[in-house]
């Protein structure tokens, strides 16, 4: 038996750190939605009760420290699964990027492994299960558009923002996600307005998404790595009509209403950086 499934980048339209937890993670109020930027994860049923991972990024683990592999040993302990699973993932998402490919492998196997190993678990069990192994990995398992609290785990779907492009741009460093919240100060930071990014969602203004694209992670990570800085100038100097920086980056996306200004905002930044994409938002993850 064998199944492929896409797992989709995410972006953070907004995120805002509230406190610091006494379990050592901040509360967060984050609204993510995702886009075509995607892994495929290839599960192939094996009858040995092994877990195998192999990746087609040779810097990309294939061992315990995976999400992927984590999430296929948890659900097998979980509910006694005597199988095991060949996990082959082809990376295109950019790794330790701010964009959750990690996260989404882990919950593209879990709903991928909840059909060949024939759970029958809904969404909403998946994602209990997936907060486990990170705080990202619930909102993957749904998909689409969704307000995330607590650690990020807690998932409230929400309505999609009206189509656009989006330009995703990655420097070439990798940014610890642990350093940057490390680093933040939330009494000395201005707040996302969480519920002005949902009304502008909600009412489909493009402009109002635009102006209420709100990051507190920005001010670490901009501080700390000046070339996110610099694509973050470049990209609104190019012309995209909304710019932030995915997570703890160093990703940066921007929001492109019309065509036109799509090929001048991507050509633009391939002079600055080599990982540009363009692609589309989407609505929900795909299953096998």
């Amino acid at each position: 038996m064998k199944c492929s499934i896409k797992a989709p980048a995410k972006i953070n339209l907004s995120l805002d750190a509230l406190r610091k937890r006494n379990d050592g993670f901040h509360e967060v109020e984050m609204i993510m939605t995702t886009v075509d930027l995607a892994d495929r994860i290839d599960l192939t049923v094996t009858e040995d009760g092994t877990i195998k991972v192999d990746v087609s990024e040779g810097f990309v683990p294939n061992d315990h420290r995976n999400l992927a592999y984590q999430a296929a040993a948890l659900l097998q302990a979980r509910f006694n699964v005597k199988q095991g699973v060949f996990i082959y993932i082809t990376k295109r998402i950019p790794v330790a990027a701010g964009l959750a490919g990690g996260s989404s492998d882990a919950a593209a196997t879990l709903k991928g492994l909840n059909e060949l190993w024939s759970l029958g678990l809904s969404l909403d069990e998946l994602a209990i299960i997936g907060a486990e192994i990170g705080s990202d990995v619930s909102f993957c398992v749904y998909g689409g558009t969704a307000l995330a609290t607590g650690r990020g785990e807690i998932i409230q779907q929400i309505d999609s923002p009206p189509p656009c492009w989006v330009i995703l741009a990655k420097p070439p460093i990798g940014v610890s996600t642990a350093d940057v919240y490390k680093r933040l100060n939330v009494a000395n930071v201005e707040h996302a307005n969480t519920e002005a990014m949902i009304d502008a969602i909600t009412k489909q203004d493009f402009k109002g998404i635009c102006q209420n694209l709100h990051n507190v992670l920005e001010s670490v990570t901009l501080d700390l790595y000046p070339e996110v800085r610099n694509i973050k100038e470049q990209m609104k100097r190019f012309g995209a009509d909304g710019v932030l920086m995915s997570g703890s980056g160093p990703t940066v996306f921007g929001l492109v209403e019309r065509e036109s200004r799509l090929h001048r905002v991507y050509n633009g930044l391939r002079g600055f950086c080599s990982h540009v994409y363009a692609v589309r938002l989407i609505r929900s993850n795909n299953t096998c």
